[in-house]
């Protein structure tokens, strides 16, 4: 059972979800038992994992926000063993890095980036990119042949992939407004002679801008759910 810490700061973050959710996830707790959320994440389109779709579990203990949840991806991937817990900075496997400052939202985001790495660690498997794709193209199909799936998210179980409510494009606005500089400072540094709106047009904008664009939405998601997150 949830203790009333728990609960507050569980209810908080699934409104906090649903009014900003972050790019590429998605949660929400069991109807039943707030200590138990669904959650999806999508493979961003310069991925092995692109037109994926993961589903997974967060199993929050009762001390929460004081203590790490345990994290399991149930849809085959290619990254890791299906429906086994997985290590990493901010799972359960680690309480001492923990901080109960962290978000359902900035654990997801964080596993997202973990998932792109090739960090290996007790709950990940070896695959090829080739297979990872291949798991992404069977990964929608695989979800909603699957009860527990389709008890989660009946909205999701349509013979078309649907999007996630944010796909991207709300960090990357909030990436261009907050930083209307950094395109032209990047291409200034790497040599670019053009100017400023004219560089970014160039193709190396473009190469370097498709490179790291998802580390740094990933970045600015975890610093937005860092600042926004409800207190305990």
């Amino acid at each position: 059972m949830a203790s009333k810490a728990a609960y507050k700061r569980l209810s908080k973050e699934y409104v906090t979800m649903q009014k900003e959710p972050p790019p590429f996830v998605w949660a929400a707790p069991d109807e039943k038992n707030i200590l138990i959320w669904n959650f999806l994440i999508r493979g961003p389109s310069d991925s092995p994992f692109a037109g994926g779709e993961y589903h997974g579990v967060l199993q929050f203990p009762a001390e929460y926000p004081f203590k790490p949840p345990g994290i399991k991806m149930l849809t085959p991937s290619g990254r890791f063993h299906p429906d086994k817990k997985i290590c990493f900075s901010m799972s359960d496997f680690h309480p001492g890095s923990w901080n109960p400052a962290w978000s359902v939202a900035t654990i997801l985001t964080g596993l997202l980036s973990f998932m792109l790495s090739d960090e290996m660690t007790t709950g990940s498997v070896t695959s090829s990119d080739a297979h990872k794709r291949t798991f992404a193209a069977r990964s929608h199909a695989w979800n909603i042949a699957q009860p527990r799936f389709r008890e989660a998210f009946p909205e999701y179980c349509s013979t078309q992939i649907r999007d996630l409510p944010n796909m991207g494009e709300r960090g990357a606005r909030a990436f261009s407004s907050a930083n209307p500089n950094d395109k032209d400072k990047a291409l200034s540094e790497q040599g670019a002679g053009a100017g400023a709106d004219g560089a970014w047009t160039t193709s190396l904008g473009k190469v370097l801008w498709e490179k790291w664009r998802w580390g740094l939405l990933i970045a600015l998601a975890v610093m937005v759910s860092r600042f926004s997150s409800p207190a305990a």
